[in-house]
């Protein structure tokens, strides 16, 4: 019985320990985000189509097609998304300024000229991952 209280209380203190270790983590460069804090999602991206130029967005800002803008369901207005074309490694970033998709299929539409970078233009979609830091 003394043995088993002996290695339990030992258990308990190396794993008091180990946890005080990994608290210890701090993310020195905090103008920077960390790898860490990073959300990412996979699916299939679309773009706006050329009728939507110059009309107002959920944001109030006008479309253009040749800014680097996106539509999320969710996430806040002036967010800064990474979307990376699977297919072919190619990204951009793109922020938030509307509402959308309106399907769920798609988890975000990019505008025309962030669908060129990626080079999806002439397919209409994309399987892409977007990532983004929650906290900004």
């Amino acid at each position: 019985m003394k043995h088993c209280l002996l290695l339990l209380s030992m258990f308990l203190f190396l794993q008091v320990n180990a946890q005080e270790d990994t608290k210890e983590v701090v993310n020195e460069d905090l103008t920077a985000p960390s790898a860490h804090s990073l959300r990412t999602r996979t699916g299939l991206a679309t773009y706006y189509h050329r009728k939507f130029e110059g009309r107002r967005t959920s944001s109030g800002v006008r479309y253009s097609r040749k800014k680097f803008t996106a539509a999320h369901l969710t996430l806040p207005f002036g967010t800064i998304v990474t979307v990376t074309n699977l297919s072919n490694g190619k990204s951009v970033d793109v922020e938030v300024n509307d509402r959308g998709p309106h399907s769920k299929r798609y988890i975000i539409d990019v505008s025309e000229g962030a669908a060129k970078e990626l080079g999806f233009f002439q397919k209409g979609q994309s399987r892409v991952e977007i990532s983004y830091d929650p906290k900004s």
